[in-house]
């Protein structure tokens, strides 16, 4: 199957005898403009609703779980902007994201946190019957990612794991993956590498693979196997998931988080003072 969009709505095209067949999904909400990175409209449920629809026709596509560290690296490197905008859904996470989008009339936009959106689907899949693959973290994280959800989530079908390497796939492992995903065929697989690496590698990678939906969700895989704490959710409603971060882990993200916020901070302004324009 092949996927375009007119912008609001999902139109697939079937790959049997009949290629003029055309079925529809349910309508996806628009994009937010944030900086020029295109947030779709969406909350928690209206995110799983449109992914259970995928996965119940088949519709192939990828999924960014997307915050500020996320839309000022796209900002720096335009082929980054396209994967974000190119993507079946880019989720608001973070709260930010979610201001912004509701200043610009999207009121019921709501914060899509990655974590949070594995967990409730990795629920609806025991009755479902959706099957999973972990793709990503150190190694044996993704072994244990699958040993604690299968335990929280009896019945949950984790179908494979897989650990590459910290470097971009080379000819044989490329056929290894490849052949991995022919034989296991999962709905859903989740991409822990951090932002922008998933994206990237989701954007080249998901027509070629035989699964359903990708989804980049960065660190849920060390989140779900206790590595880092996640932040309260009055936290993450105010917006201030990043501190609980950075207490964790001063030492590697001080420096993104004082330029990357700063610089969103200063370019949000501009954008919303309607001072600098940024295009979609």
């Amino acid at each position: 199957m092949t996927i375009g969009s007119d912008g609001n709505s999902l139109l697939v095209k079937a790959s049997g005898s009949d290629p003029t067949s055309v079925r529809t999904i349910p309508e996806v909400p628009p994009r937010a403009n944030i900086l020029g990175v295109g947030v779709h409209a969406l909350n928690l449920d209206s995110t799983l609703g449109l992914m259970e629809s995928a996965i119940v026709d088949g519709v192939k596509g990828y999924i960014c779980v997307t915050n500020v560290h996320a839309v000022i690296e796209a900002r720096k490197d335009p082929g980054y902007r396209r994967v974000l905008n190119n993507s079946f859904l880019t989720l608001p996470d973070g709260m930010p994201t979610v201001w912004v989008g509701q200043s610009q009339g999207f009121n019921t936009m709501e914060q899509v946190n990655g974590p949070d959106l594995m967990l409730k689907l990795c629920e609806i899949s025991c009755r479902r019957g959706y099957t999973h693959f972990f793709y990503g973290g150190q190694p044996g994280v993704a072994e244990e990612l699958k040993d604690s959800l299968t335990g929280k989530f009896p019945g949950l079908k984790v179908v494979g794991t897989y650990c590459p390497p910290f470097r971009p796939l080379n000819g044989e492992e490329q056929r290894e993956v490849r052949g991995l995903f022919a034989q296991l065929k999962p709905d859903v697989t989740w991409i822990g590498l951090g932002a922008p690496k998933q994206e990237l590698f989701m954007a080249e990678y998901w027509k070629s693979l035989d699964t359903t939906l990708m989804v980049g969700v960065g660190a849920a895989f060390d989140m779900h196997t206790g590595r880092i704490r996640d932040a309260a959710p009055w936290v993450k409603r105010a917006g201030l998931a990043w501190v609980n971060r950075l207490a964790q882990e001063p030492g590697r993200l001080w420096k993104r988080y004082l330029t990357t916020n700063s610089r969103f901070l200063c370019e949000i302004t501009l954008q919303l003072s309607k001072l600098k324009t940024y295009d979609l």
